[in-house]
């Protein structure tokens, strides 16, 4: 017999009081048991309302949240057996790491056990220790910090801080973790290394996770599946390389991938007339609202737009072509160049540094690998 998801959320509806616009509208998803998965778009999206409403800090207007099969809206917070790590890690300062940690450590074992009895769900890899000083242990080892348990929140840097509250959430093991923007109040370099680091340690401590973010490097980088969504609803869920190989939405394709948009029009035979010349593009790649058609039913004269990686150009110096270079960022091993065509739109091009383009020179933008076309709401057969 096939096991449930972890988690499973059907048609999940919020609205706030006195607001006719859903925050949420007709959210489906579903985590299953290990499974990271990433909830990513922009601020007001209704991602945090969404991990709140699984954590049960609000309640959904309409819909059901099954975890472990189990219908879970009734429960108050701290039956559901599910962890919590804030956005600002919530840490009590008067505290030793130890005292914070076996905060609520005995009743949460209990709620969990008494909200979900008899499950058949695989144990954590790690053991369940019978008494607070013991489970300590294990969970700061499993976070890379064995022998910090008399140490206070202040004497440890932004990065041991976060790991303390994820080994706080982790200590009652929970069916599930969720976690609030874990790395926003971190600098970059902080981030970047404690990235893998957060991976690493849910992975080894075999437990379901949702976090949101609303930095697209982050969610790619660290969860099996990303869920984007947008004004409250969810426009595509897959794997980190389906989503910004493959968006299946316009919106998708510009949020994740941060793509250009080229306006074209169908001459036939694969080839479409756009501002940088005549483009072949592969058949497979056409999408109109999302629905794959194939490029030989598309009559001549559709208008629609070409999405294109920044990366996804080759600029030529070149006197006499049609584009001039009109800003550069320096990014490392990378300049991301703004680049303006003849009819005023700019595109974005990631090129290797040792290009060197300066402001004000002539390129010809050229384009490689496939591209995805995407048909406007508009667009007309001529």
């Amino acid at each position: 017999m096939t096991e449930p998801a972890i988690l499973a959320l059907h048609q999940i509806d919020k609205y706030f009081p006195g607001s006719s616009q859903p925050v949420l509208s007709q959210v489906e998803l579903a985590l299953e048991a290990g499974e990271i998965l990433s909830l990513l778009g922009p601020s007001g999206c209704g991602k945090t309302t969404l991990l709140r409403i699984i954590a049960g800090f609000e309640a959904p207007s309409a819909g059901e949240i099954l975890l472990k099969g189990q219908p879970i809206c009734h429960l108050p917070t701290e039956k559901r057996g599910i962890g919590m790590v804030f956005q600002d890690y919530a840490l009590f300062p008067h505290l030793t790491v130890a005292k914070n940690l076996e905060f609520g450590l005995k009743n949460a074992r209990q709620s969990a056990a008494d909200a979900f009895p008899a499950q058949s769900y695989p144990a954590q890899s790690f053991p369940v220790q019978s008494f607070p000083a013991e489970r300590v242990k294990t969970v700061l080892e499993l976070v890379g910090l064995a022998g910090y348990e008399t140490r206070y929140p202040h004497e440890l840097s932004g990065g041991q801080q976060q790991r303390i509250a994820l080994a706080r959430a982790l200590a009652p093991s929970p069916a599930l973790v969720l976690l609030d923007e874990p790395m926003s109040n971190l600098d970059v370099q902080v981030r970047l290394r404690l990235r893998q680091e957060l991976r690493d340690i849910l992975k080894r401590a075999g437990t379901s996770a949702i976090f949101v973010t609303h930095d697209q490097e982050e969610a790619l980088s660290m969860a099996d599946r990303v869920a984007v969504l947008n004004q409250g609803k969810v426009q595509q869920v897959g794997q980190p390389e389906e989503i910004y190989q493959h968006p299946a939405t316009r919106f998708v394709a510009d949020f994740v991938t941060q793509a250009n948009f080229l306006q074209a029009r169908f001459q036939g035979d694969h080839t479409w007339e756009t501002e940088l010349g005549p483009l072949w593009v592969d058949p497979s790649w056409v999408v109109n609202r999302g629905v794959v058609k194939v490029l030989d039913a598309i009559a001549p004269g559709t208008f629609a737009e070409l999405m294109v990686r920044q990366e996804d150009f080759i600029l030529r110096p070149d006197p006499q072509g049609r584009a001039v270079v009109g800003d550069r960022q320096f990014l490392g091993r990378e300049h991301r160049y703004g680049v303006q065509l003849a009819s005023g739109a700019v595109l974005l091009v990631r090129s290797p540094s040792a290009l060197g383009l300066q402001p004000g020179q002539r390129v010809s933008p050229e384009l490689t690998g496939e591209q995805r076309i995407f048909m406007p709401e508009g667009a007309t057969i001529l």
